[in-house]
């Protein structure tokens, strides 16, 4: 991959290189450079399918990472674009128009950790979360426990234990 990237940066302004195996790395992509280098990617170098399209809420540094994950068959080699983007104000471009899927992706990424992507078909629509009106369940500053608190009934008499202890339990009843 080392190879690959060496060609890449001398078309592209890239950000660093992880190398996690021989077969799969990451390299991190400024904003306005994320669509020509998918386009280049998918032409020029093989990679013509669209894995994934995930995001990372890093909360404490205030910015989101959308990571575009990118198979090439013929190579068996993987590639991952990391973009990262404010998390007060995080909207990116569609690539819908390269890789079809990549809108369902942008619908989930929208309605689970609010991320715009204005021109993605549907993106505005309900997905998963049906009459949802608290803030994206996927952002590290959703409170589940005070969101099950608010809006799930406890139920009397269900017993509750320590996941760890009930396990150690099970897997070592002779140590008490």
């Amino acid at each position: 991959m080392q190879t690959l990237y060496t060609k890449l940066k001398q078309l592209f302004k890239l950000g660093e290189l992880t190398e996690q195996r021989q077969d799969l790395a990451f390299i991190t992509v400024a904003q306005e450079q994320l669509r020509p280098l998918l386009l280049h990617l998918r032409d020029r170098e093989g990679f013509t399918h669209l894995v994934l399209l995930t995001a990372v809420d890093w909360m404490e540094e205030g910015q989101f990472q959308l990571t575009y994950l990118l198979n090439d068959r013929a190579g068996a080699r993987d590639i991952g674009l990391r973009v990262m983007l404010p998390r007060d104000s995080a909207t990116m471009d569609s690539i819908h128009d390269i890789w079809p899927t990549a809108a369902t992706y942008q619908r989930e990424l929208r309605e689970m950790f609010g991320i715009g992507f204005p021109d993605s078909p549907g993106v505005n629509d309900e997905f998963i979360l049906e009459g949802w009106n608290d803030i994206p369940p996927y952002r590290r500053d959703f409170d589940t426990l005070k969101y099950s608190e608010e809006n799930y009934s406890h139920r009397p008499d269900r017993e509750t234990t320590d996941p760890a202890q009930h396990m150690k339990q099970q897997l070592y009843p002779d140590e008490g």
